[in-house]
Parts: structure tokens; sequence; C-alpha cells
């Protein structure tokens, strides 16, 4: 019989294979799509014994809804009333199971008949049952050899944030989030296991959202003022309150099925669906204010105007000049603002509405979702960020659950409108005593041309507004356990449109200015991307011997386009949107490109007695991206699991529900270089030569530039003890990255600084990861869970052929990290000059940057984690999370202009600068024009003075629910909650924030929400 099915199956697989492996290199190809088509027919066979199976699943309570029923590949699920129907013959293993719950399986006979009633009871042993998402296929949590961080709704839904990464934070180990400014919209930087590659833009992530690789360009071209880089992120544009579960592929087996994209981890996100059982509405609204969390410690006027004199008398000036404002009588020297709360010190304020509609039956669930979210900004004015979702899911299954199709749809629609230039530097750096904002009459106070009045900023805007739409359709068919086939399609488009208006409001009035001075940059920009990806998968299982395999293949293609102007000159600023009314309009850039990638990839599980699990899997990439010569590149790994615990000599121990070792080794790579890196490329001069415009060469052509790739080794033990009520994952992980996708530079006769090549560099992350989970607490009323994540990472840059004889050579250092920053070692202050002094390493009497900044410091953490603890006590939840770090950043001195120039500072200035008769001070002298001073100072900015600890322990988030009874609203389920974000931070840190990094932009911002959810 087992021959007859194999027989069969490998006709089936032969006509299916044609579908999948059709030469990929049409489809990256500059000149070919790629179309299929193929038609079978395949003869059905009779099935006979089989049997129609139903009854009713419950637990000592009553029925139990949501039952997962198993019978090999097949899978349905009991609805509310706890009923299953599902085909069976005999000798076919039969499986209950459920989080929380005892399995139960058992062989069926042709005693048990038509009808099977089963009782499931409670338990703690729920790690068995977790089933983890990695893309192309799902594995049970206690079978998986590869490593994958996971957290679910429960976790992002009604968080008081408007990226779901936001919400990530601290609480999955080897994954590092930083968000890079408190504005709405914003970016995020995100290193799962560090950083693999030397560039920034090259250590990104694949985001992918349900089965669809998220290609949106996230770029804000023309937003660099007020977003840090200009950038967005992709799931920017995702209603968290949509998510079900976001997982973190971090080593070679759980990454190498996606090939050249997986090298910087994969990121899963996983929408709701609907569930079988009535249909339920439910409405979710929130309020949420946030705040600038800490505020520098500036000078007040009187300790400031007390610097400024010992600067003028310093430099032996006693009659103050005349663009000495603050000190000479043209502004008030009583008078005092503290401009950190003027500019920055207000409160955004954030509201959210969703709806959605669910329901279903046992073979066909939906869900409708909708929401509105809109936050304004800390600064003055009137600004805000608006985001609509709406999205649409659906399940379904025939008769027979042999067809099975999962289709999603999201659209959504972005709008932010802020001003050009964050404030933020601006606050810290006005003096105090500068003038009022507004003159009686409501306009902007100018002081007699003395003061450039921060507001005017809100006369430059930056707008942006973007529509994207995202759809997946995932078809399935299994012809049996053996055989089944699944397509996997998707479709993106993303369309973003930016102004960048500088209106002649902005100007002095006295300058006499008009529209004509009235200034427009406009970008358009459009993404749309399309994927297809035929796959076999089967599931054979011969005595205590399984197999599971899969083997597919993707085509996808990426299209993007953009259009860049500038105009100059409108006759009314009421025009500004409608750029012919300009008088010059200037074609400032135009984009075309395309990406073609293909893929054929395959894996295989090996099962023995689960107890021995083996899992290969290998992937064949084609690239748009890369020449002739390497336009493919192969990929893989192997990963391997072994449950000791179902060993016989340990089996016993009554303490010991689980112990597993795994180990992963594998090769993923990148193309993340842009598109037409290698060829030969011009671009046009916007300078004309006799009115005509010309070319010039942008780029050298290199036939050999090839993928970068990332090898990476993981072993890893997992336990859990006591009934599961603790569990515990240790791993330790090396990861090398190697073909650097850099500029190698070249002579400058050449005319060119360099070359699109690949840089024999190797790059290692290594590392420990700890994670605990406890079950403190665990009875009928009350429930007490606690997990903790713990991460000792380190990057190191192995090797660089001729780094010292390179550009890179006063940028890295071999044996370092590849985010160090080269410094001056501060020696104190000369006694005689009261100058800041520094150490000539090489004794030429210069201070050098090449010879002479041998400080390295590194920013690296050395350390991170978090600890969660949940508590729920009846209908209350309370959960809180402490995020901690251990790193050094630039400190709070760094991001000041030099004290006793017009502009404040911070205190530790007051009384404690070097002069005649305070030799002793931990600050230089004060100066307002001596060179010798000044160059000191700008030293002084890159000395390993303004390094420090960065360390710290944050109360990063709290949430407190109650859940009314249902008795009490007529059945309505209602939840009432609060939330909060950033409440409290333990360190020594005296900048803003000890996590924020970039320079001149607003911190991430403390929030407290509050909210209510109703379901009918």
């Amino acid at each position: 019989m087992k021959t007859q099915i194999l027989t069969t199956c490998g006709y089936r697989i032969a006509m299916l294979v044609s579908l999948l492996i059709i030469y990929p290199t049409y489809a990256v190809s500059n000149d070919n799509h790629l179309f299929f088509s193929a038609s079978y027919s395949l003869q059905d066979k009779q099935q006979k014994g089989i049997i129609k199976l139903s009854g009713t699943v419950k637990d000592a309570q009553g029925v139990l809804g949501g039952v997962i029923v198993s019978v090999g590949n097949k899978t349905v699920g009991t609805d509310l009333d706890g009923k299953y129907t599902i085909d069976v013959s005999i000798g076919d293993r039969i499986t209950f199971s459920m989080l929380g719950y005892k399995e139960r399986s058992m062989v069926y006979s042709s005693s048990m008949g038509s009808v099977l009633n089963i009782e499931l009871l409670e338990d703690t042993t729920t790690l068995d049952e977790i089933v983890v998402n990695t893309g192309y296929y799902t594995v049970k949590d206690r079978e998986r050899t590869g490593s994958i961080a996971r957290v679910t709704a429960k976790d992002i839904e009604f968080q008081p944030v408007v990226n779901p990464l936001q919400a990530l934070q601290g609480r999955m180990a080897g994954v590092s989030i930083t968000q890079n400014t408190g504005v709405a919209g914003g970016g995020f930087d995100i290193q799962i296991r560090g950083r693999n590659s030397l560039r920034r833009d090259g250590n990104t992530p694949l985001y992918i959202i349900d089965g669809v690789p998220f290609t949106e360009d996230s770029s804000r071209l023309l937003a660099g003022g007020i977003l840090p880089l200009g950038e967005s992120n992709p799931l920017n544009s995702i209603n968290p309150n949509d998510i079900e579960s976001i997982e973190i592929l971090k080593d070679a087996d759980a990454t190498a099925i996606y090939g050249s994209r997986g090298a910087n981890g994969v990121v899963l996100v996983t929408t709701k669906t609907g569930k079988s059982g009535k249909t339920k509405l439910t409405i979710n609204s929130s309020t949420a204010f946030s705040s600038v969390a800490k505020f520098l410690n500036l000078l007040d006027t009187s300790q400031y105007l007390s610097i400024r004199e010992q600067a003028f008398k310093n430099d032996n000036i006693t009659t103050y000049p005349d663009n000495a404002y603050d000190l000479n009588g043209t502004w008030d020297k009583n008078r005092y603002t503290n401009w950190q709360k003027e500019l920055i010190g207000g409160t955004a304020k954030a509201q959210t509405l969703q709806a959605s509609l669910s329901g279903g039956n046992k073979h066909t669930q939906f869900m409708l979702s909708g929401n509105h979210n809109e936050e304004t900004t800390v600064f003055p004015g009137d600004f805000a960020y608006k985001r609509n979702t709406l999205s649409f899911f659906v399940n379904h299954k025939n008769q027979d659950e042999k067809l099975r199709l999962k289709f999603s749809v999201n659209y959504n629609t972005q709008k932010n409108n802020l001003m050009t230039l964050d404030l933020t530097s601006t606050s810290r750096n006005l003096a105090p005593n500068a003038p009022n904002l507004f003159q009686e009459d409501g306009s902007l106070n100018w002081q007699d041309n003395t003061f450039e009045n921060p507001l005017a900023q809100l006369n430059s805007l930056y707008q942006s507004s973007s529509k994207g739409l995202s759809s997946n359709l995932n078809l399935e068919y299994a012809f049996d356990d053996l055989l089944s086939f699944k397509i996997n399609t998707g479709y993106s488009d993303s369309r973003v449109q930016q102004y960048n208006i500088a209106l002649h409001t902005r100007f002095n009035p006295s300058y006499g200015y008009g529209p004509e001075k009235t200034s427009v940059q406009y970008a358009t920009s459009n993404s749309n991307s399309w994927i297809i990806e035929p796959q076999l998968n089967g599931f054979l299982k011969i005595g205590r011997h399984q197999f599971n395999y899969i083997l597919g293949s993707t085509f996808q293609e990426n299209t993007f386009t953009s259009l860049g102007l500038y105009a100059l000159g409108f006759t009314s600023n009421s025009f500004v949107h409608n750029l012919k009314s300009a008088s010059t309009v200037d074609v400032s850039s135009q984009i075309n490109s395309t990406y073609r990638y293909s893929a054929i990839f395959a894996r295989l599980n090996y099962n023995f007695s689960d107890k021995y699990y083996l899992n290969l899997t290998a992937r064949r990439d084609g690239s748009s991206r890369f020449g002739e010569n390497y336009k493919f590149g192969n990929f893989g790994a192997i990963g391997f699991a072994w449950i000791l615990s179902e060993e016989p000599w340990l089996n016993n121990l009554s303490w010991l529900s689980l112990l597993k070792l795994r180990s992963s080794y594998g090769v993923t790579g990148s193309d993340n270089i842009g598109d037409y890196a290698y060829l030969d490329t011009y671009t046009l001069s916007r300078a004309k030569y006799d009115n005509v415009i010309g070319l010039y060469p942008s780029r050298l052509y290199n036939p050999n530039f090839s993928w970068e790739k990332t090898k990476k080794l993981e072993i890893a033990l997992e336990f859990n003890l006591f009934d599961n009520r603790l569990n515990s994952t240790i791993a330790w992980y090396n990861n090398r990255s190697s073909n650097q996708l850099v500029g190698t530079p070249l002579p400058g006769t050449t005319g060119f600084s360099s070359i699109q090549s690949n840089l024999n560099a190797v790059v290692e992350n290594k590392g420990v990861e700890v994670t605990f989970n406890t079950q403190n607490i665990k009875q009928k009323k009350w429930s007490w869970t606690t997990d903790f994540n713990l991460t000792i990472p380190k990057n190191k840059l192995i090797s660089f052929p001729n780094l010292e004889g390179s550009t890179y050579s006063n940028q890295y250092i071999i044996g370092q990290p590849i985010n160090i920053i080269k410094l001056y070692q501060y020696t104190g202050i000369d006694p005689k000059t009261g100058i800041y002094t520094f150490k000539d390493f090489n004794n030429d009497g210069n201070l050098s940057a090449i010879d002479d900044k041998k400080i390295i410091e590194s920013f690296f953490p050395k350390l991170f984690g978090g600890l969660t603890n949940t508590i729920n006590y009846k209908n209350l939840s309370v959960s809180f999370l402490f995020q901690f770090v251990k790193q050094r950043n630039y400190n709070h001195l760094y991001f000041f202009n030099r004290p006793g120039a017009l502009n404040n500072t911070a205190v530790d200035y007051y009384d404690n600068s070097w002069n005649q008769y305070a030799p002793v001070a931990d600050y230089q002298i004060l100066t307002t024009n001596n060179p010798d001073v000044i160059k000191a100072y700008s030293d002084y900015k890159t000395s390993d003075q303004v390094v420090s600890d960065a360390s710290y322990i944050r109360l990063k988030n709290i949430n407190i629910s109650y859940t009314l009874p249902a008795q009490s609203l007529n059945g309505i389920h209602a939840m009432v909650y609060f939330q909060a974000q950033n409440i409290w931070t333990l360190t020594r840190y005296k900048g803003y924030d000890p996590e924020f990094t970039t320079t001149g932009f607003l911190p991430p911002l403390r929030t407290f929400a509050f909210g209510i959810n109703l379901t009918f």
C-alpha cells in the first residue's frame, strides 16, 4: 500500500514540480517578465473506510471551544459549543489539544463508532502546544530547531503606541529596538543579533506581513529636519490592534529559507482572523497624553548672565558690543523663559477608535476591521499625524477540508503635518532672557531685528500623505497527507506625496519679502510589488519515522518611481500646492527602477520517535541587482534538536518537564544594495552648457559584484521544570558576515571616489541569550507569571584587508565593534592658560585627528533585556515591564554650543569654569572670541569627556485592565484599561533619554492612556 501511495504521489509531484522550477533567470532579467500557466488533471481515487466522526469536547467546567482536533495533517477546531466533525479511518491517530490542557491522543477503532466525546484535563504543560509561525510553515514550540522570539496580541493590543515595534522593546532576547524620535510617524533602529553590515542601511530586517514581503519605500526624502535621516518605518501603516502575533526569526535554521533576504533576521507579522461562532462586534476607544519625560538642567537668567559677563571679562572687553543683546540692555536682563517648556513642553494628544466585526462557522471565518488614529505633537502649532486603516480577513475550507483559502487585504492612509525643523536644539540653546515670542497684537516678535523668533519655523511646513494597499491570497489543496499544493500570492502598492513648504512669512518682516520668496520642494513616489510562491508540501509517517517537506519557488518584482520638483516665487501663498503658479519650477530628481527576484527553496524535516529532529533547508536566489557572473547565490542551513527528557534515563524525573538541546548552522545572504549598483550609470546634470543639459558618469561597471553572506551558528539548551512552572532557554550564537557590499575607494585620478564591490571584510556578532518564564501562582482566582530576557552581545571587526591604507582607517579598527568612534584623550586644563589640553600621541606638537584620536568608544550595548510581570485576580489584570540596558553614549555636554557665547548651556558650567581667581575647575576659561579657546572647545567635543555611561533601568510599560461582569451589562463584554509608556527611568545619564542616540531631535515621550473595549 505504501509503495502504491509513493508511486502515485511521485507522478503528482512530477506534474507539479514543473510549476515550481521554471528557469528562474527569467524572473531576474532586465527585459523579461515571467508568466506561467499549466493545466493538469488527476484521477481522484475512491477512498474507502472513511468515517465522519463527531462529538463534543469539554473540561470540568463545561464545553470547550477552540480545541484543535487533528488526524494526520488534517485539523479542525471545536465551535463555541465544543462540537467537532472530522473524517477518520480505522488505525488513524486522533489528537485533541488546547493551550492549558493535557493533550489526549488515541487510535481510532471500529468499536468507537461515529461519536466520540472527550474531556480534557487542565495542565500547565502549555509549551508543547504553542504553535510558532516561521513564515513558510508552522511548528510546535517543542519541536522547533530554530531560534524564534514571539510576542502575541496580549502584549501588543491596547498599547498606547503608533508602531507595534514600540510594544516589542525589552520583550525579546537578541532584539534591540531604538525609537529614533518622539514625533509620530518616525523610524526605528532594529537590530536582530547585532549589526552584520558595514553600511547602516544594510542592517534592515525583512518585514513580512501575512506572507507578503513589505516593500514600501519607507523614506521621507524631504523630512530630514523633523524626522531623523528622513526615515519612516513600514510597520507605521499597520494598526497594532489588528496583529495576532509577531515572530522574530534569528538563527540560520529559521532564516535560511528566506535566503538572501534573511541575513539580518525576519520580522513576521500575523494579523488577526475571525473565529467560528456567533458574529461579534468589538469597539475599542482610547485617549492618550504624551509629553517629554525629562528636560535638561540649564542655566537660569542670573547664572547665564554671570557666565556671559565672565567671558567678556576674560577677553578684556569692558564695553559690550552691539550684538551682545542679552547684556547691552537690548533685551530685558531680568526676564526668564524656560524655552524647553515653551518649545517642546506641550502635551501631545492621541485618539484611537477601532471597530471590528468577526465571526463565522467551522468552514468559514471572517474579520472586518477599521481604525482611526490621530496624534498631535508637543511643539507649538497645529500639527498632527493621522492614520486610517481598513482590513478584511477571511479563512475558508471546504466540506472535506481538502481545499483551504486565506485572504487578507489592508488599506491604509497616513497624513503627517509638521514643521520642517525640530525645535529641540533651539529649546536648549536659546538664551534664557531672550524676548517674548509674540507682540501685544499677537504677531511674532523680532525685537527690533535682534531676535530670530523660533516660531517662524511654524511657517516652514513638512506635509506628507500616503496611501498603501497590501493583499495576500493563500490557496492550498491537500490531495492526501503525502501531497498538498499551495500557492501564496501577494500584491502591495504604496503612493507617497511630500511637500516642504517654506513660506515667505518665515523671514523677518523688515526684509520686505513677499510670496516671491516662498519656495516649495515637492516629491512623489510610487512603489508596487507582486509575489507568487507556488509550493508543494506533505507529511509521511512510517513507524517511528516522520517526514515533512516543502518544495517551492518565489517570483517577485518591485517597481519604484519618484519625481522631485523645486518651485520658487508665488503670487500668493494660497497657491503653494499648485506648482504651476510658481515663477520657477525645476526638476530636481527623477527615478525609475525595477527589481526582480526569484528563488527555489526546499525544506525537509525528519522526526524520529518524537525525540530527534533534523531540519534541512536550502534556497537558490537570483537577483537583478547583480551582474551576469554572480546573479545567483546558494544558501542553506541545518538544524537539529534532541529532546533529552524523552530518553529513558531522564523521563522518570518528575520535576523535569522538558530538556531539549538544539543547534543550527547555515549561510544566509543579502542583496540589500539598491538597484543597478553593478552597472555603469549616468546622471543628468542640473547645470547647463550652451543651454543644453549634459550627463556625467555616476557609477562604474562591476560584473563581479556579488552577494553579501552571513554564516550563522547557534547552540541552545531549553528546559522546563516543575510541571512547566519554570521554563528557560539559554542560547549562544556566532554570526560572521563577509563579502561586505560597500564602496571600495579609488584614487582621485579615476574621477570616482569608489566603485561598488565586495570588500573582503568580516564582521562578527556573537553573544548569549537567556530567557526565563515562571508561573509563580496559578490558582482559579489568582495567577502571577514572570518573563525575563537577557542578551549579552559582542560585535567585532574580524578582518579588513589593507585597512590602514584605506579611507576607512579612521572609522574602523580590527578587533573592535564596527560602531566605534575615535576620540582625543583629555588630559586636563593648562594651569597657565586655562585651556583644555589633550594627549599628543605622536609628540609632533600638533593635535591631529589621524594621529592623535586614539581613545576608542563603542556605543554597542554591553547587555540588554527586560522583566515582565503579569498578575491576574478575578477580572483584574495588571502587568508591568522593566527594560534595562548597559551601554555608553554621548553625554549631555555633547549637545551644547560653546559656553560664553550667546546661547544657553548646561548648569554644570556655572561657577565651575577656570579663571585666574579659580584655577581649579572642571571646565576651561570662558571666552567670546579667543580662537585658541574656541579651538580647544571644538576638540573637547570630540574627546573622551563627552562620552559616559548611559546605562538605565526603565519602567517601560504598565497595563491595568478590568473586565466588567457580563451579567451586569446584559451580556456585553466590557473592559476598561489604563496604559502608560516610558514611565520612570533609573540612570546616571544627564541627557534627555539614555536610549535616545539621535542628536537634535525630540526624544521618545512619556505616555498615559485610558480606554474602553466593548464586545457585543
